[in-house]
């Protein structure tokens, strides 16, 4: 670790986190760009397979975005055949997202090349410290961190 980050004790921690989010970005998007897809997309697709076709709030609440972000990281996926929004039977006003055959096949052209990204990452973080973050980054997401955070007040 560069010595003048650790010892900078006014770093913000959403700073950090966001730099981290950026770097790690950059890095799974070049891994991932032989099949033509972002980790982010990646990401929305991964999201709608596990949610069994979930509505757009579902997924939204599931990948902590706002509907109207997750409008506009859908349309290209849309656009490009690998994702369909339906209404939702139960609830006309409600809309489902399923994936279509060749999402499908785009994700699990995916998978290989992220499972590689996954293995680098872990070759040079060491696999025990990712297990360990991504625990500790699940928990900083979490419904419940938000909520604390949020009803915290700090005393001066």
């Amino acid at each position: 670790m560069p010595t003048s980050i650790a010892k900078d004790p006014l770093i913000c921690n959403g700073s950090a986190l966001r730099k981290a989010t950026r770097r790690i970005t950059q890095l799974y998007d070049a891994a991932l760009a032989p099949c033509g897809l972002t980790v982010s997309q990646r990401s929305i697709l991964v999201h709608i397979a596990r949610g069994q076709m979930p509505t757009m709030t579902e997924l939204a609440q599931a990948m902590v975005l706002d509907r109207s972000a997750l409008a506009r990281n859908i349309q290209p996926l849309e656009r490009d055949g690998y994702l369909v929004q339906v209404r939702d039977t139960k609830d006309g006003r409600s809309r489902r997202v399923d994936l279509t055959q060749e999402g499908k096949a785009k994700l699990a052209e995916s998978n290989r090349l992220w499972r590689q990204a996954q293995d680098r990452f872990e070759a040079v973080y060491g696999a025990e410290r990712a297990a360990a973050l991504r625990l500790a980054l699940a928990e900083i997401y979490s419904d419940e961190f938000f909520d604390a955070f949020t009803a915290a007040s700090v005393s001066r």
